[in-house]
């Protein structure tokens, strides 16, 4: 939701989001899913994506490293935090995704 009300704000007509979350996935099909407490925010996002040129897609969590990376990194930050370019740890990965090449996640 934050993405979404961040774009309108910036005038940004084209915004697409890909997520490796099936149920964020889902909620642009299903209101019903979404929590009570969310339901009327979520509802004015829908409202402002009509406006964009918008695209959701699903993409497992291997099939981006540098989503991947930087969701980690959220998961440690407590604020607000917005980069006006790549960060330096996803910039080799970067590279590698803008050149289509393959990442293999070793466990």
């Amino acid at each position: 939701m934050v993405a979404i009300e961040i774009a309108h704000h910036k005038g940004w007509l084209h915004l697409w989001l890909e997520t490796d979350s099936m149920l964020v996935f889902m909620a642009f099909k299903s209101l019903k899913i979404v929590p009570c407490h969310l339901q009327n925010r979520w509802s004015n996002c829908l409202h402002l994506i009509n406006t964009m040129q918008f695209y959701v897609t699903h993409i497992y969590r291997e099939g981006n490293k540098c989503a991947d990376t930087l969701a980690n990194y959220g998961l440690n930050i407590t604020s607000y935090y917005w980069f006006s370019q790549a960060p330096d740890n996803i910039r080799v990965d970067l590279v590698r995704n803008k050149l289509g090449l393959p990442n293999f996640r070793i466990s």
